[in-house]
């Protein structure tokens, strides 16, 4: 296990996190500048797609890059304003207003922290891969379903299924727009920044591998629009850099005593440290260094949203697409994603006339494409894989997502992770055998006898004829509650008035109730399958391929 671990990773990070020798500064300044080329269209992006000015998600970006970095418990990971939050945050300004963006973005940084100094940081990688693809799909669906609109130069709609459902209307307007509308220019540079963006990606050469394809497409599209003065909305940055910020003041944090605010705190709190979280354990299988450290880096993404809530910017997680960039591009340590941070910077203050030559439109087609890999129907295939539980798991969240919201969605799909873990680890399989040429019953019983399984258990004592001499075998038993345990003294007294006879071993009958899941089971050895119209087991034990195809 430990050799095949480190198959198809592509960069070793030393073990203190810096080595300041000219190479490793070397790959450092050379990935800083590839993230920082992935970054800077995103970070804009990102926030036009929540209905904010693009300086707040370049702000987001910086604070990720200088402030996260340097603190995390990941050493490749990079930060900054997430696609997967696009939602959430669209949500909470809709429901809050722009002013409380802040104060609830601190306040979720706050739980953040808390949650890492508690230690829960690695319980969220417990979530079920349903959900964390459901999520995904259902975030990438709504993120394109709502940038479609941008790039046609027109407004999104007010819920993600409004936007998915009138998506036609939005190519209608591209192809015939009304009179006095630029729809279709906004349309036409949307398709070429895609188009170079896939073409770039697929047909670049080897020796320009290091320059993203969002890049390629955004910068095209900027040179064809500001070459031919093209009538379409491009990006708006305020006179300086902090002049669009909102800094929380006394005031707003005597608003957080709601309990609608304290609501949509931990509903943001939750959704970006899953996502940070699982980005780090994406990133750890691309490199042989450290492992992360998931509770510091909790702390930091708090501290990062703490700040970035104070400041009135966008909240933070680890990106998987910045990071897998960082990765891939050969950093060694985190000090590449900090310089990215710095080039942020460094570009806004410096050339922000530059980024105000954007068109809009260019950078929703980044996005739409962005949501479109988001959905990955390859996940989806993995997913049915399983079996048909799991697959029911990924659609009833994405469903949940795009139909009422991303909270409402992810809690479906745990909630239904938890009964499916109930229903799996509360199953008894019970076969009553009668061997008359031994002149006895045998009764099997495997799993786990609760309350729950009751008269399934009454139901098969029933079955045992008058007078005999029943052999319980509970060696594949692994567990048994009080409930079922007084049932089996009450039948045995009962029933001995006829002559019935029970032989089991009483310690172990004890021991299963004190000492549950303690009974060892070979790998080889799967509970039989049940009989649909008894309940009974009446067939060989499936093998274990068998069984991960059915999703058992």
């Amino acid at each position: 296990m430990a050799g095949s671990g480190t198959q198809g990773r592509v960069s070793t990070v030393p073990p203190g996190g810096f080595k300041f020798d000219r190479d490793t500064l070397l790959h450092d300044f050379l990935a800083s500048v590839v993230v920082f080329l992935v970054a800077l269209p995103l970070c804009m992006g990102i926030a036009i797609a929540c209905g904010v000015s693009p300086a707040l998600g370049l702000i987001t970006g910086i604070i990720g890059g200088l402030v996260v970095a340097a603190i995390s418990g990941s050493q490749l990971q990079v930060s900054g304003p997430a696609a997967g939050l696009v939602v959430l945050v669209w949500e909470l300004i809709h429901d809050f207003g722009l002013d409380m963006l802040g104060p609830i973005i601190l306040l979720a940084g706050v739980m953040q922290m808390a949650g890492g100094l508690l230690g829960i940081g690695r319980w969220f990688q417990a979530i079920s891969p349903a959900v964390v693809n459901g999520m995904l799909a259902g975030i990438g669906i709504l993120i394109f379903a709502s940038q479609f609109h941008v790039m046609v130069d027109d407004k999104p709609r007010a819920s993600g299924l409004e936007n998915l459902i009138s998506i036609p209307v939005a190519i209608y307007k591209g192809i015939l727009p009304a009179e006095h509308t630029s729809h279709h220019i906004a349309a036409v540079i949307g398709l070429i920044t895609i188009g170079s963006l896939i073409l770039w990606t697929k047909f670049r050469p080897a020796s320009l591998k290091l320059i993203p394809g969002p890049l390629v497409g955004v910068a095209l599209a900027t040179v064809l629009a500001t070459v031919m003065n093209l009538p379409i909305k491009e990006v708006e940055l305020p006179d300086g850099l902090f002049a669009s910020l909102n800094t929380v003041g006394f005031g707003d944090l005597s608003r957080l005593g709601n309990q609608k605010v304290i609501f949509a705190a931990f509903a943001l709190a939750f959704v970006a440290s899953a996502e940070s979280l699982l980005s780090a354990v994406a990133v750890d299988r691309m490199h042989s260094g450290p492992r992360t450290n998931f509770n510091r880096e909790l702390i930091a993404q708090g501290v990062g949203n703490t700040l970035c809530g104070f400041l009135g910017a966008l909240p933070m997680t680890g990106v998987i697409v910045r990071s897998s960039a960082n990765v891939l591009a050969g950093a060694r340590t985190r000090l590449s994603g900090m310089m990215h941070g710095a080039w942020l910077l460094i570009m806004v203050v410096a050339a922000p006339t530059v980024l105000e030559l954007v068109p809009t439109a260019a950078l929703a087609a980044v996005l739409v494409h962005t949501g479109w890999k988001l959905v990955n129907l390859d996940n989806a295939k993995v997913i049915w894989g399983y079996g048909r539980i799991p697959f029911a798991i990924y659609c009833a969240t994405i469903i949940g997502i795009v139909a009422v919201d991303l909270l409402t969605g992810v809690l479906i799909g745990i909630g239904l992770s938890i009964v499916k873990l109930l229903y799996k680890v509360t199953r008894l399989w019970i076969r009553v055998e009668p061997r008359p040429e031994l002149g006895r019953v045998d009764m099997f019983m495997e799993g786990t006898a609760t309350f729950l399984k009751l008269p399934k258990l009454a139901a098969a004592l029933e079955r045992v004829p008058k007078g005999s001499e029943v052999h319980m075998h509970i060696q594949r038993l692994l567990y048994i509650d009080h409930s079922c345990v007084d049932l089996l003294r009450s039948w045995e007294k009962q029933e001995a008035e006829f002559g019935t006879r029970l032989v089991v071993e009483w310690s172990e009958i004890e021991q299963r109730y004190h000492s549950p899941m303690n009974v060892p089971m070979p790998m080889s050895q799967f509970p039989a399958q049940e009989s649909a119209a008894t309940g009974e087991l009446n067939s060989p034990a499936p093998k274990p391929t068998e069984r991960l195809a059915a999703g058992v």
